[in-house]
């Protein structure tokens, strides 16, 4: 496809945030270009790949207004469904809570949204690399030529490490703990609990943060680890400590030793939180690049879309004459911006209790069951800050 001189909106990255900014951009009539480094999207993936169901979105993000994509979506699109959410604490006891979720297959789910975008009107430019952007003409060079295109609005959503983000200024604050690492296996040949996402702690497996197996339905599952740098022992890396876990854990390597890795999935989860600002005068940042996730569960999928959503509509409004470009900020944070600030909040609380398996073991066995999931939504009931905070003195 050779793209036009010009579009209103130009969306740098096809991934749940970015299709859906273009989908809803393209919907109000507006011209979208949607450029994707990614010869094939969806591929590699960079993510587990659970989505709560929407009743369980709306408790996550009440305040959301959530895309007609989050709703329905097809069921080519799902492995399986799952009903429980179980954390298993280093001395092996467990506790958990319902919660019903689809397990997706990423690579249909991320072209069913692209296709979604295409639907609407949007241009698709596969393969291409962004390689500069000077105010709103944006260069890209890959599979179809190199070209100079004019845009009237630039949407980052650009992952973590965003292109866009950088050119205009909003990154986020350096934090060695504000980024975490996702290092993950699709594995065959192994017995898992079909209808649970097991969350695992442990200093010795997952310093700093948690491991989880989620079943992809029969013999398969999704097992990964998400870990910070800084917690890192000498010499050891992500892949070590899923090894370690996947090979040596009372526990999972019972159910995971014997099993065949069918796939290698990696990437960075930004968990510190958004930055100051993500909206300039001509540019906006969403998903990842604007730090739309949930820093407690590490879930961005559905907070990507959402703020892709508000990205899309805040583009066409701005077009249209209505607003700023910069109530963007204003919007996305009354959705959802108290979740994730108060997620990040919980998440710098644990991060001391989860170095010391005796603490941990101590929270799990205090916490109840509700008080678990009202945490994992980016929520903290007193009785919860009161516990952590406690748990957090006796370290120091």
């Amino acid at each position: 496809m050779i793209p036009e001189k010009s579009y209103d909106v130009i969306v740098v990255g096809a991934g749940p945030a970015g299709s859906t900014a273009a989908a809803y951009a393209a919907q109000r009539g507006m011209s979208v270009l949607l450029v994707d480094k990614k010869q094939d999207i969806g591929v590699p993936l960079q993510c587990g790949g659970f989505l709560p169901h929407t009743e369980t979105l709306k408790e996550l993000i009440p305040s959301a207004d959530l895309p007609f994509t989050l709703e329905e979506y097809p069921s080519s699109c799902i492995h399986t469904t799952t009903s429980f959410q179980r954390f298993i604490a280093p001395n092996g006891i467990s506790k958990g809570f319902d919660v019903k979720g689809d397990v997706l297959d990423r690579r249909r789910f991320d072209k069913y949204l692209a296709s979604v975008a295409a639907k609407e009107g949007t241009h698709l430019l596969v393969a291409t690399n962004v390689i500069e952007i000077k105010e709103t003409n944006v260069i890209m060079d890959g599979a179809f030529g190199r070209y100079e295109v004019k845009g009237e609005v630039i949407i980052g959503a650009d992952g973590p490490n965003s292109m866009v983000a950088a050119s205009k200024g909003m990154q986020r604050s350096p934090d060695p703990l504000g980024m975490s690492t996702a290092f993950e296996y699709e594995l065959c040949g192994v017995d898992v609990d079909k209808e649970a996402v097991e969350m695992y702690f442990g200093k010795d497996y997952v310093p700093g943060g948690y491991a989880w197996i989620i079943s992809q339905g029969k013999d398969r599952a999704n097992i990964g680890v998400g870990i910070r740098e800084a917690f890192f022992s000498e010499k050891m890396c992500a892949r070590d400590y899923l090894n370690r876990f996947m090979y040596e854990h009372p526990i999972a390597s019972e159910k995971l030793k014997e099993g065949t890795i069918l796939s290698v999935i990696s990437g960075l989860v930004p968990v510190g939180g958004a930055p100051s600002i993500t909206a300039t005068k001509n540019t906006l940042i969403a998903g990842d690049a604007a730090g739309h996730l949930i820093a407690t569960n590490g879930g961005g999928i559905s907070t990507a879309m959402v703020g892709g959503k508000i990205a899309g509509e805040t583009a066409a409004d701005f077009l249209e004459g209505t607003c700023k470009l910069e109530e963007y900020d204003f919007r996305w944070r009354a959705q959802m911006g108290l979740e994730i600030k108060t997620s990040v909040y919980i998440r710098k609380l644990m991060d001391k209790i989860m170095l010391s398996d005796s603490i941990m073991n101590a929270a799990i066995k205090t916490i109840s069951s509700s008080q678990m999931k009202a945490v994992q939504c980016g929520k903290l009931p007193e009785a919860v800050k009161k516990t952590l905070q406690k748990l957090n003195m006796g370290i120091n």
